[in-house]
């Protein structure tokens, strides 16, 4: 039996039929088999790699609609005196982050932790889902590219 494959990604749908939680790197994703928490397997076949936000939904041929949970996973909640500072310098790592009104979310990383440490952070390890700010050139992440003949110089 072959698997039901999707290449329609809907943005925050109200009712879903089922849901699939992934943690934020299995979000990025261009064509990967995925199991819904009811046990349905399917194809996941979208036409670039894709940042998928937590809320939106596969559809499904049959009509079924499956929604993106962000599942829990291990950050480092950063806390202190200059969030500011703070997330300035995770994001001038690229470091991909979550900005709540008192915390910053950030996957557990020991160098970028000590960096923070080191900088006047509290790091406090927790578990929690993980759904990071959009690049500053567009909506979600970014993809390596190739340049052709006509490319930019860098």
């Amino acid at each position: 039996m072959s698997l039901p494959v999707t290449q329609t990604l809907i943005p925050h749908v109200d009712t879903c039929t089922d849901r699939v939680q992934l943690s934020y790197d299995d979000r990025f994703l261009r064509r990967k088999v995925l199991v819904s928490e009811a046990g349905l397997r399917f194809l996941v076949d979208l036409e670039h790699t894709t940042s998928v936000d937590h809320g939106q939904a596969f559809a499904l041929p049959d009509g079924i609609r499956i929604e993106v949970i962000a599942a829990a996973e291990d950050l480092y909640a950063v806390t202190g005196p200059d969030l500011t500072r703070l997330a300035w310098h995770i994001g001038n790592r690229h470091t991909p982050c979550q900005i709540d009104d008192s915390r910053l979310l950030i996957q557990r990383d020991p160098v970028i932790g000590h960096m923070l440490e080191h900088l006047g952070a509290t790091l406090t390890e927790v578990t929690e889902p993980f759904t990071p700010e959009g690049g500053a050139y567009g909506h979600g992440r970014t993809h390596a590219h190739e340049h052709g003949h006509t490319a930019h110089a860098h």
